[in-house]
């Protein structure tokens, strides 16, 4: 942010870490499974980084 102007920008999903688990939640249906891409509209790199993500968060037991 330069300008005072300047308005923060939302996070992509590529801007995703594990510790954002209530943005990686949104991605992951109630029974654990990982929303498609053909449901979550992202590329395919964004869906293979919050694919990845989530895996990461599940392995360090931050989200189930």
């Amino acid at each position: 942010m330069d300008k005072p102007t300047d308005k923060p920008r939302s996070k992509t999903p590529e801007d995703y870490t594990v510790f954002d688990v209530e943005l990686l939640t949104r991605h992951v249906t109630d029974t654990g499974k990982i929303l498609p891409r053909r449901i979550t509209q992202f590329t395919a790199h964004q869906q293979r980084h919050v694919t990845k993500t989530i895996k990461r968060a599940r392995s360090m037991l931050l989200m189930k």
